[in-house]
């Protein structure tokens, strides 16, 4: 079941903060990376270069949590958990998207000139449950 973001966490998750994404090693252990993420309505991407563990376990096991916090206030929070999906980042649109929400104009660029040989992977999280503070919040 898809749950809807309200204001605060759509807040958190439109401001350039980095988030830690927790997905599940293959020996049932959690794995966590910092991440820059974006939102595509109430759906969660990410981008990453296809073969890293986060993208080899989300292929076997689509369930993650991605945690997000307003960098000037620590304890404004919000826990998204999930269920992912992985597909290719064509023409790495989504990677150049999201570098350029957090860095500006012109910061894809590195993902642009890339290798070919250089995959990139969009990582779709749909919220199924939505925790911390900020889920309180009425915005």
């Amino acid at each position: 079941m898809t749950v809807e973001l309200n204001e605060t966490v759509r807040g958190l998750l439109d401001a350039p903060h980095p988030a830690v994404l927790s997905t599940i090693n293959p020996d049932g252990s959690p794995q966590s990376s910092v991440i820059w993420v974006t939102r595509d309505g109430q759906d969660l991407l990410i981008s990453t270069e296809q073969g890293r563990r986060k993208e080899r376990n989300i292929v076997r096991d689509g369930r993650v949590g991605l945690t997000v916090f307003d960098l000037a206030n620590p304890f404004l929070y919000a826990e998204i958990r999930g269920t992912a999906t992985v597909t290719e980042d064509t023409g790495r649109a989504v990677a150049v998207r999201i570098a350029e929400e957090y860095l500006g104009p012109g910061a894809g660029k590195e993902y642009t000139d890339a290798p070919a040989q250089d995959v990139r992977v969009v990582v779709r999280i749909t919220p199924t449950k939505v925790l911390g503070n900020a889920a309180r919040s009425e915005g």
